[in-house]
């Protein structure tokens, strides 16, 4: 039965071509061939000038983005198209959904469907039934390809033989195995790496020493000549990559990535790369090649990075800081479990606190859950891991010289690998320059252009080789041996020593301790050291009661304060105790501001005028008046006795009774008689 009428001609023809990688494009051509040569098959059924849409080459129809599909299925609601040719089911699609809706609105619009074989209307009950079928079939034989190449990958993969691509560092030797990269600057370069991160435990601070030292590291680029080396800067990724991937311990691990599949806009959405737990690997063989590091330095590597990943809500230490805090990521509260944070206040943040949040920020609660100082626990922690040390000092200063050394011919050799690898490339650029015929000008002007680039990257090396000499010396001096070895054996002194920053005292301590659980008791810290071997140590601390630092002032100092107050007013007190030369607890003079601080602390009233009245005192000066006398001459009546009176401190005012004061003045009123007892005296009456 002839199914094309001429309201089919009458409209367009389109052709579909579709292939669902860009390894089919640059290798399946017949395919290709065959799609396109539905266009003369269109032109025979009766069509001219037929449409090609070849949007969608090198996507697939499992279900992702088509631009050309979403094209020919507007055209078709439009009503513009006559018939729709594809060799076969799948090349229009290759899931249900979009098969149906094109089978849908096909039927709706009265437009045909063609392959190489026969002519459908989507109309007709037996053909909507058979293009069914052959959708149906389509999606099938795509989930069975799928299953049986998947299938092939795993059971290649548990034998530890299917390698897609090669990590860095490693080349394949067979088709199903791996050795180490023959090039020994990239050796040494990616050992550097791993060796630089023992020391640092860091990725970040391994990345920062890279880039300062100018430290190049080998990356992989594929192109039309293929797999070839590179040297880059690295980044952090690049770090992270290196001491994360297992092939550089020495195993062979499959399904380290999944993908998760979801639907947006009414599509199927794929996201790949997504990493898996180590428990979710499909396949990890240990010890199945020649690695870097041992698995067992690599499975080490795998907790320190684990550790200094401080998420919220998770029991790790955080990377070293550099921060005074000593305990930082190491103590844990016995009261609640959760980590106790630190916190750095003061002028210039040397002012360490410990405080457990985990109750604030998870119930509610207004208080902290603990929260103390940590000079007091940190100094003890301190004397219990130097007492633990001591006798492993000198191991100590030996294994620092032998680092510093290790760490120069590190740099020195990575720069001679450099320089070897950039004479090389000039040499073969001048071979190459010389196997050119001169005449051939348009050649030998270019090869001579690469062998002068390569001549001025072997002077740069040849610099920073010599500049690398030039700064770090081959060896440490005798007297600096000397001085480090005597310092191992004082490891007190190499403590405290100003070049010993927070960042080394806490890796010390961190090699030793594995966590601090700490609870709080009225009068002291209890303190429970986990140490690294398995053993425990219990420490008690004393607390810091409230107003008792090390920057309380002196208890004699407050008590004048206290006496003066009665006495002076905050001014007056400043100008006394600065006279007797007393200074603060931070050792500042005393300033009216800093003495009113002082008494609001520790709730000493304020002067008040005439406060000395109320209670019957009388100054040096008032007592003078009331005598009528001099007031040289009330000190030389308090001097002998004959007046009771009170003064704070050397300097301070004078508290006279007002009783004696009256008393004495009733007896020498009379003829102003004089105020000894010698009767020879007499009194002097000028006119």
């Amino acid at each position: 039965m002839n199914k094309i009428a001429s309201d089919h001609l009458s409209r367009q023809a389109f052709v579909y071509v579709r292939q669902s990688s860009r390894d089919q494009l640059r290798h399946n051509h017949e395919s290709r061939r065959r799609q396109y040569g539905l266009a003369d098959r269109a032109r025979r059924l009766g069509w001219n000038d037929p449409v090609v849409v070849d949007d969608d080459l090198g996507r697939s129809g499992g279900g992702s983005v088509r631009p050309g599909f979403e094209r020919l299925l507007l055209a078709i609601c439009e009503g513009s198209v006559g018939i729709v040719l594809a060799v076969e089911a799948s090349r229009l699609a290759r899931n249900g959904r979009d098969w149906h809706t094109l089978l849908e609105f096909c039927g709706l619009v009265s437009c045909l469907l063609a392959d190489e074989e026969a002519v459908y209307d989507p109309r007709l009950p037996d053909d909507r039934l058979l293009l069914g079928m052959k959708g149906t079939f389509s999606e099938m034989e795509l989930s069975l390809l799928r299953q049986r190449s998947l299938e092939a990958l795993r059971q290649k993969a548990r034998r530890g033989e299917l390698f897609l691509n090669v990590a860095v560092g490693y080349v394949k030797v067979r088709h199903d195995r791996i050795a180490k990269d023959p090039d020994l600057r990239v050796q040494e370069a990616i050992g550097l790496v791993f060796r630089k991160f023992a020391e640092f435990e860091s990725i970040r601070q391994v990345h920062l020493w890279l880039r300062q030292e100018d430290v190049r590291l080998p990356a992989v680029e594929f192109s039309d000549a293929g797999r070839r080396v590179v040297w880059k800067l690295p980044v952090y990724k690049t770090v992270h990559r290196l001491l994360t991937n297992p092939i550089y311990g020495g195993a062979y691990a499959f399904g380290r990535t999944g993908s998760r599949i979801t639907v947006e806009n009414g599509r199927k959405r794929v996201r790949r790369g997504l990493s898996r737990e180590r428990e979710q690997w499909a396949v990890l063989i240990v010890d199945h090649h020649e690695g870097y590091v041992s698995w067992a330095e690599y499975e080490r590597n795998q907790r320190v990075i684990a550790d200094n990943a401080a998420r919220y809500g998770r029991l790790t230490r955080g990377a070293v800081r550099r921060g005074e805090g000593l305990l930082a990521g190491l103590l844990r509260c016995g009261h609640c479990g959760r980590r106790v944070h630190v916190a750095y206040s003061g002028t210039k943040g040397k002012c360490v606190r410990y405080s457990c949040r985990g109750a604030r920020l998870n119930h509610g609660t207004k208080n902290w859950c603990i929260a103390f100082g940590g000079m007091r626990v940190d100094a003890a922690v301190a004397t219990e891991v130097l007492r633990l040390l001591r006798p492993l000092g000198i191991e100590a200063a030996l294994e620092a010289v032998a680092m510093c050394e290790q760490e120069h011919a590190d740099r020195r050799h990575h720069a001679e690998l450099a320089l070897t690898q950039v004479r090389y490339e000039a040499d073969l650029a001048r071979r190459q320059y010389d196997a050119v015929d001169p005449a051939n000008r348009l050649v030998a002007a270019e090869l001579e252009r690469r062998w002068n680039d390569r001549l001025v990257d072997v002077q740069r090396q040849e610099e920073r080789v010599a500049s690398v000499a030039a700064a770090h010396p081959e060896a440490l001096s005798s007297a600096e041996r000397d001085r480090l070895l005597a310092l191992g054996a004082d490891l007190d002194t190499a403590w405290m020593h100003p070049s010993a920053t927070a960042q080394t005292r806490k890796r010390i301590v961190r090699a030793v301790i594995e966590e601090i659980v700490v609870k709080l008791a009225a009068e002291h810290i209890e303190l429970l050291l986990h140490w690294r071997g398995g053993d425990h140590t219990r420490l008690t601390v004393p607390r810091n009661r409230t107003g008792q630092h090390r920057w309380c002032t002196d208890a004699t100092v407050g008590d004048l304060i206290r006496g003066l107050a009665r006495q002076l007013p905050d001014r007056g007190i400043a100008q006394t105790l600065n006279r007797l030369g007393k200074r603060t607890g931070r050792d500042n003079a005393w300033t009216e501001a800093r003495v009113r601080t002082f008494r609001s602390q520790h709730q000493v009233p304020a002067h008040r005028p005439g406060e000395m009245a109320e209670r019957g005192e009388l100054t040096l000066t008032d007592a003078a008046e009331r005598l009528g006398v001099s007031t040289m001459t009330v000190l030389r009546l308090i001097g002998d006795g004959t007046l009771v009176a009170q003064q704070v401190c050397r300097g301070a005012p004078w508290a006279i009774p007002e009783d004696q004061i009256v008393t004495l003045a009733d007896a020498i009123s009379p003829g102003r008689r004089p105020l000894t007892a010698c009767s020879a005296q007499e009194v002097l009456d000028f006119q």
